[in-house]
């Protein structure tokens, strides 16, 4: 039987990016990719990215986190989805600050004075071609090359690429509602210069305070919100010299602060979560495609 069978659940959403959370720090099974694919089917939980807190692997840490996108495939990061977790946890424990570890490494969070208004310290951008990772040599990553569209006349061009636990590509755009990040998204996802694939970001510059952005998440599509895309636009264009260090990040579902702190390179990440409901996964959903 699937480990998730008649477990409880907890389903928040940071700016409207869906996320299930689960707690198995009590437990020893193991969650597998059919079991996530399953958890989101009719009968089940829609998400987006699914959290599950595990017993601490590293001393000092406040549990070992793993994360699943809708497609059964694991994320190393998802920076809404740690606010969500924060935000039970700092609501469980009573601190106010927490040490949680992921694929991506330690990432801290803390709250703030402001209800349900969580910072998570994302860590430092990889930036080099083969961190992200790409297929074949880029010295500069702010601009590599990859379009959409014929040779002479790209719809699309010269993203830039970065890494914040996840491959990020930028396309910098005058207008991000103007093309089709449907279709686009999900055909650059799979692009062989991408070997572990990649989330697909449309933005658009208003000012050196505020960048507009959508995205299309590897292994879960279009989503509301993606707080990594968040912190590696804010990156790329800090880059780029076209922002400061600090900006507003606006995406479909609301608004995230993000700072790219100078002292340590570090990328903290502020948005609000909103809890929606609990419940538990019925075990007749498991009951197919391996997931038993």
């Amino acid at each position: 039987m699937s480990a998730l069978a008649n477990h409880a659940f907890v389903k928040m959403n940071g700016l409207g990016n869906e996320i299930v959370l689960v707690d198995m720090r009590r437990e020893s099974g193991a969650v597998t990719a059919a079991d996530a694919r399953a958890a989101g089917r009719p009968g089940g939980v829609a998400y987006d990215q699914l959290m599950i807190l595990c017993a601490p692997r590293t001393p000092g840490t406040d549990g070992y986190v793993r994360i699943y996108n809708n497609d059964g495939s694991e994320a190393a990061a998802c920076g809404n989805g740690m606010r969500c977790l924060a935000d039970l946890l700092f609501q469980e424990t009573g601190k106010s600050a927490l040490t949680l570890e992921t694929q991506a490494g330690i990432l801290n969070c803390w709250k703030s004075p402001e209800p349900r208004l969580i910072t998570v310290d994302m860590g430092v951008p990889r930036l080099a071609w083969n961190e992200i990772p790409l297929a074949q040599e880029f010295r500069d990553t702010r601009a590599i090359e990859l379009q959409v569209g014929p040779i002479d006349q790209p719809i699309l061009h010269s993203p830039s690429v970065v890494n914040m636990g996840n491959p990020h590509a930028i396309f910098w755009v005058e207008d991000v509602e103007a093309y089709d990040l449907g279709k686009i998204g999900s055909l650059l996802e799979h692009h062989p210069i991408f070997p572990e694939r990649a989330n697909i970001s449309l933005a658009a510059i208003v000012s050196r305070e505020h960048i507009v952005l959508r995205t299309w998440e590897r292994g879960a599509g279009l989503t509301k919100a993606c707080g990594s895309a968040a912190c590696a636009v804010a990156v790329a264009a800090a880059r780029l010299r076209r922002t400061g260090r600090s900006v507003t990040v606006a995406l479909p579902g609301g608004d995230l602060a993000i700072e790219w702190r100078e002292r340590d390179d570090h990328v903290l990440m502020t948005g609000p979560v909103a809890y929606e409901f609990a419940g538990r996964f019925d075990p007749a959903v498991f009951v197919s495609e391996g997931a038993a």
